[in-house]
């Protein structure tokens, strides 16, 4: 996605020195751009755990490239203690994340298939970018999805798709994309034209903080809203649709997500939405 023009991902590897990772510092968002560089493990874990990165794919990611930076500062002798190392320090760094987890694992799981040291932290380098790329095409992926029931609600009316976001599910949250704002942008990029109802999304302020400026630098219509005037604007017919991310996600589909969302479920099951 964009920033100022240009396009990002929320984390990269510096293509001159792969064992310095950029990450977006989101503390500074949305009055200051910041661009921070880790190259240790530790590092990788205090920006997870003091919330320079958030969101379960992005966190993923952060965690993968931090087994990463463990693997580049290793030797022949060292390179299982250091790996052990990090993989509990970045684990204990969000022990709610479970793509924490799973990043960590799979980049102990890779390694230990190759016989030497180099090409250890080669394996180590190449899982990190799998999961960095992955995320983003499942982001992109779900923004397909998303698009064919957007575009259903488009033909169906004239003007905008209103469309209610909760907390922040954007590029922020992940490598690229989006998962609850992927649609959107597909949707935009499609020709139609959205306007989106932003909630604040306290305590944090994810959605005013975050979710706005993401969608002003993409050009995309959108309205900041208290958290608690959802429920009126769906009453009054103005959404159209509601899309929230989800911190867990089971196998019949049921989510749960942050405080807040019961309540615009709710809301959007008495109106129909």
């Amino acid at each position: 996605m964009h920033i100022n023009g240009q396009p990002y991902r929320t984390i990269w590897p510096l293509e001159q020195d792969p064992d310095r990772v950029c990450i977006i510092d989101q503390r500074h968002l949305p009055f200051d751009f910041i661009i921070e560089t880790l190259t240790t493990p530790e590092e990788a874990a205090n920006a997870i755990r003091e919330m320079h990165v958030r969101g379960a794919g992005l966190i993923g990611a952060t965690a993968g490239f931090g087994m990463h930076l463990a693997a580049a500062a290793s030797d022949e002798n060292n390179f299982a203690e250091n790996m052990a190392e990090a993989a509990a320090l970045l684990d204990n760094s969000r022990p709610t994340a479970r793509n924490l987890r799973w990043a960590v694992d799979r980049v102990l799981e890779g390694v230990a298939k190759r016989d030497n040291l180099r090409d250890k932290q080669q394996a180590a380098f190449e899982i990190a970018c799998e999961i960095a790329d992955e995320d983003a095409s499942f982001c992109r992926r779900i923004g397909e999805h998303g698009l064919t029931l957007i575009k259903k609600i488009a033909d169906a009316k004239d003007g905008p798709v209103n469309i209610l976001t909760h907390c922040n599910a954007g590029w922020l949250a992940f490598v690229d994309y989006g998962s609850a704002t992927a649609p959107i942008y597909a949707a935009r990029d499609a020709g139609i034209d959205v306007h989106v109802w932003v909630d604040e999304t306290r305590p944090w302020n994810q959605g005013s903080r975050l979710t706005a400026w993401e969608l002003q630098q993409e050009g995309i219509a959108n309205t900041l809203i208290a958290d608690n005037t959802g429920g009126h604007l769906m009453q009054n017919g103005q959404v159209d649709l509601v899309i929230v991310g989800t911190d867990r996600t089971t196998h019949t589909g049921d989510v749960a997500n942050k405080i807040g969302t019961y309540l615009k479920a709710l809301a959007a099951r008495d109106n129909d939405i």
